[in-house]
């Protein structure tokens, strides 16, 4: 893409900041150009974070179900997935899926509840149980 070519539609999605896109300069060398954003990613942002909302709707009702352990719940609340989690704390998918059996989960130590209420950014008291409805989008 051109560097004159780069959107600048200012997405509500940038919230007022700019994006570094490549592009291709006069000479045809590549350059950096900042950019407010394009309407189609806006749109696609948006329906990523309404799937997020919704999983984490469902998640919170099998977690208050006793399907389900909080943490399952909280990893969507905080728009992440397994396959995220599990980057993010350095923690096996499969050993993460295992803590989502609540009866596991109440026996995680202080450490491992620690480690994920970090990763989450979250306490390990909020870890540790389902905000009421109402709070925090469901």
């Amino acid at each position: 893409m051109e560097d004159s070519k780069v959107p600048q539609h200012n997405i509500s999605t940038y919230a007022n900041n700019k994006k570094a896109i490549y592009a291709t300069d006069a000479s045809g060398r590549y350059t950096i150009v900042a950019s407010s954003g394009w309407e189609v990613e806006e749109e696609a942002t948006r329906q990523a974070l309404l799937e997020l909302e919704r999983l984490a709707a469902v998640a919170y009702e099998r977690a208050l179900s006793g399907e389900v352990s909080p943490l399952y719940y909280h990893m969507y609340d905080r728009r992440m997935e397994l396959q995220t989690l599990s980057q993010a704390s350095g923690l096996f998918k499969w050993r993460i899926k295992r803590h989502f059996r609540p009866k596991v989960f109440a026996r995680l130590s202080a450490k491992m509840l620690a480690r994920y209420a970090d990763t989450l950014g979250i306490s390990v008291e909020t870890l540790s149980t389902l905000p009421k409805r109402g709070e925090s989008g469901v």
